[in-house]
C-alpha cells in the first residue's frame, strides 16, 4: 500500500492527474507487445465530490493532452439508480466535467445501465465487463475509488451482504439509509484489478481514514478495508485535512 499526501484538494487533484498519466504510461507500454484490442487502458471512474476537480484539470491542458484518449475505455465503479440527466448520477456528472471534453467515442465509454430494474442493470453490466476481462487474472487496469465518512466505498456501505459477495460481479443494493438502490461493483472483481486509487480529501475522513488505515480490520463496520488488491497495488490519494488523524513515519 502507497500512501501519498496532498496540501490541499487542488494538490491532491493535481498529484493524481501526474500520477495517472505516468500509470497510463506505464500500462500501455507493457501491453505494447499484446494484440492490438488488447492495446487499451480499462479506468473504472468513482462518483463523489472529491473527483470532480480532477476531472476538470484532466479535461483541460496541460493534462489532456498528455492523455492517448483514443485508447481509454472507461467504467463506473457503482451508480445510483436514477435517470442518466439526473444530478445525482455518477455517469452524468463525469460527461460534464470531463468526457464531453475529450476525444473519447460513445464506444469507450460503459455507463451502468439505469433505465430497468436493478437485477437487470446489474446483470446487465456485468456482461459488458466479461467482454472484457476473463475469470481469472486482472481485470481493470485502473480502479478509482472513494470513502465516505462511514468508511463507505463503491456502494459498499456497512454491514451489507455485498460486502462479502464471493461470485457476482455487479450487484444491485438497496441502501436503507439513502432509500435507494445502487448498482456497484464487487470486491470479487475490484480486488483483481492491476491497481486502485482512493481518493479522500477534508477534515471530514479523517477519523474513518485513521481506522480503516491503521484500526483492526473490521470490514464489516468499514468496507473500505475489503479492498485488498490481489496485486497489492493499492493508492490512497489523501489531502493533510484527510491524514491528520493518521500516524505517519517520518
Amino acid at each position: 500500500m502507497h500512501i501519498h499526501i496532498a496540501e490541499d484538494l487542488n494538490d491532491l487533484s493535481r498529484k493524481y492527474a501526474y500520477w495517472l498519466i505516468e500509470h497510463i504510461r506505464y500500462t500501455l507500454q507493457k501491453k505494447s507487445s499484446s494484440p492490438a484490442e488488447k492495446q487499451i487502458y480499462t479506468w473504472a471512474l468513482s462518483g463523489g465530490s472529491t473527483p470532480q476537480h480532477l476531472f476538470q484539470l484532466l479535461s483541460k491542458s496541460p493534462f489532456k493532452e498528455q492523455i492517448p484518449w483514443e485508447k481509454l475505455h472507461i467504467f463506473w465503479g457503482d451508480e445510483r439508480l436514477v435517470p442518466f440527466h439526473d444530478s445525482r448520477n455518477n455517469g452524468k456528472m463525469a460527461y460534464d466535467l470531463l468526457l464531453q471534453h475529450v476525444p473519447v467515442i460513445s464506444s469507450q465509454v460503459h455507463y451502468i445501465p439505469t433505465e430497468m430494474k436493478p437485477e437487470e442493470a446489474a446483470q446487465a453490466y456485468e456482461k459488458i465487463l466479461h467482454r472484457y476481462f476473463d475469470e481469472q487474472g486482472f481485470s481493470f487496469d485502473l480502479v478509482m475509488l472513494g470513502m465516505g465518512t462511514n468508511g463507505h466505498t463503491l456502494s459498499l456501505f456497512p454491514h451489507t451482504d455485498v460486502i462479502h459477495e464471493k461470485e457476482k460481479w455487479v450487484k444491485a443494493v438497496f441502501v436503507d439509509e439513502l432509500s435507494m438502490y445502487r448498482i456497484t461493483l464487487t470486491p470479487v472483481i475490484v480486488n483483481r484489478a492491476f491497481c486502485a486509487t482512493f481518493l479522500v480529501s477534508g477534515k471530514d475522513k479523517a477519523d474513518m481514514l485513521k481506522k480503516v488505515l491503521q484500526g483492526p480490520y473490521q470490514p464489516d463496520a468499514y468496507p473500505a478495508q475489503i479492498i485488498r488488491l490481489t496485486n497489492n497495488e493499492l493508492h490512497w490519494f489523501v489531502d493533510r485535512d484527510a491524514a491528520s488523524e493518521l500516524t505517519l513515519s517520518e
